[in-house]
């Protein structure tokens, strides 16, 4: 068995008049990711985590944020599009664990939808992943409500 970890990480600044979406879920709140896609912190994260332990670079060597074709684009897309990456280098996903840091709005409620959402896109089971929620205290760009980040680690394993 040969099995290969990545980490990701992303951040997206907060505006009035911007989609808020994270894990795929669209959350209503006054202030949204501002990206190139959807801006989904969340996905973007985990993204990046496969592609690295696939060691297939990162989220803009595949998706670049001057592409037309990804203008708007819903994360969930790009994230199923990776799964297919990881597939060609000869990869499949076994687990994710990841954390997203924002300060407002609250979104405990909203994790086993996002971790649904998730499994169902990368065809495993929900308990291969997690989703966690945090603060930063008021602390930094997240607590003064200007952003959110998101960290992601992955499991991969060699298909045989």
């Amino acid at each position: 068995m040969s099995l290969r970890i990545g980490f990701g990480f992303d951040v997206h600044r907060l505006e009035a008049g911007h989609k808020l979406v994270i894990g795929g879920i669209e959350i209503p709140w006054h202030k949204g990711c501002v990206g190139h896609s959807d801006g989904d912190p969340l996905i973007h994260a985990i993204i990046d985590a496969m592609l690295g332990a696939s060691g297939a670079r990162d989220i803009g060597t595949h998706f670049p944020d001057t592409s037309p074709e990804f203008k708007g684009i819903s994360s969930k897309i790009l994230l199923d599009k990776t799964n297919g990456i990881i597939h060609q280098q000869g990869y499949q996903f076994i687990q994710a664990d990841s954390t997203i840091c924002l300060e407002q709005p609250k979104i405990a409620s909203l994790l086993p939808s996002m971790v649904q959402t998730l499994a169902d896109i990368l065809k495993t089971d929900p308990a291969n992943i997690s989703v966690k929620a945090t603060t930063t205290e008021k602390l930094g760009f997240t607590g003064r409500e200007e952003g959110v980040a998101a960290y992601a680690v992955v499991l991969l394993e060699k298909i045989s």
